[in-house]
């Protein structure tokens, strides 16, 4: 049986989901922009800049996953896959 509440969860998850695969393909900005705001201590536009960030990861995700980009992703991760390409030498004979 399911939590309570199961389709808020997987709401929530679905969310989380987006804004992890956003922040994957873009972490590398989230360092240039907080070294950009330590190094010039405004604490202010670091801020929106971040928030901007984070908005950004989620459409980001979101377009990763309703154009399923993701799908082919996970296919090429498959096909270099030694114990994948095992089973499917094995399944598809």
């Amino acid at each position: 049986m399911g939590p309570k509440n199961f389709d808020l969860w997987f709401k929530i998850l679905v969310n989380k989901a987006y804004f992890e695969k956003g922040y994957g393909l873009s972490h590398y900005l989230f360092k240039l922009i907080a070294v950009i705001g330590v190094t010039s201590n405004d604490m202010r536009n670091t801020l929106i800049s971040l928030i901007g960030y984070s908005v950004g990861c989620y459409i980001l995700g979101a377009v990763w996953y309703h154009f399923r980009i993701i799908e082919v992703e996970y296919e090429v991760r498959n096909r270099y896959d030694p114990f994948i390409r095992e089973m499917r030498s094995k399944t598809f004979k």
